[in-house]
């Protein structure tokens, strides 16, 4: 036997092994969180949400403030949605839809030169796809947090789901108005109308109130929907 005695291995002070286990779970929570997001993304490819992280949202907000509580969602297949409104949507929003990966890296640098020209922040360069997951898993508050989980299930969301699925779940889930949720919903509250009906200058109008649906109505945008319909003309719609 060794007259050297052993060295027992140094234990970690209690402040050591709590800083450790914060740091586990500070990589393990947005991991999980990611991972079931994923999961429901891959379901949506063959069912609509049922209820979206922007509609728990507002649904809080109009308890906390007392407020009436409206809830018009009414999700629809693709071929139920004209397809003016798929156009507009792509022009008004994110005319290059159909070439990104889910992030316009050209966008964010437009966007960045725009705002630093106007002197304030106007404009994001988020993508439909960002759009899109931040409707169905987050919530309309801003912070990097949001944002750095917005682009990796962006590019998921790009993977796991084709671009038309996308830009349907995209149109049946985006706010158009207070407590009003998709094209369907939304055609039915300013037209009288179903989504599938829309004219292509309503579906400009609609697309217009995209930035800001809350303080905007499709019947006061003229100026934006007629900018829309330029677009949509140039790109061939």
């Amino acid at each position: 036997m060794s007259a050297r005695k052993r060295r027992r291995p140094k234990r970690k002070s209690p402040g050591r092994r709590i800083v450790g286990g914060a740091f586990a779970l500070l990589i393990a929570a947005p991991v999980t969180y990611l991972g079931f997001c994923s999961l429901w993304l891959v379901a949506y490819n063959v069912v609509p949400p049922p209820i979206t992280g922007v509609q728990i949202q507002r649904l809080v907000e109009y308890v906390i403030d007392d407020g009436p509580v409206r809830h018009s969602y009414r999700p629809v297949s693709q071929g139920r949605i004209a397809s003016h409104m798929r156009h507009a949507a792509v022009a008004a929003e994110d005319g290059r839809f159909y070439e990104h990966n889910g992030i316009d890296l050209d966008a964010i640098r437009e966007a960045i030169d725009d705002n630093r020209r106007r002197g304030s922040t106007r404009r994001g360069g988020s993508t439909i796809t960002q759009q899109l997951v931040k409707n169905l898993f987050m919530t309309t508050h801003r912070s990097y947090v949001r944002k750095a989980m917005e682009i990796p299930l962006a590019l998921i969301a790009e993977i796991v789901l084709p671009k038309d699925r996308i830009l349907t779940l995209y149109l049946n889930v985006v706010e158009l108005d207070r407590g009003v949720y998709g094209v369907e919903a939304a055609a039915r509250h300013y037209y009288n109308t179903s989504a599938v009906d829309l004219s292509r200058r309503q579906s400009a109008a609609l697309a217009a109130c995209l930035p800001a649906p809350r303080r905007r109505s499709p019947h006061q945008m003229d100026w934006y929907t007629n900018i829309i319909l330029g677009r949509m003309t140039q790109m061939g719609w």
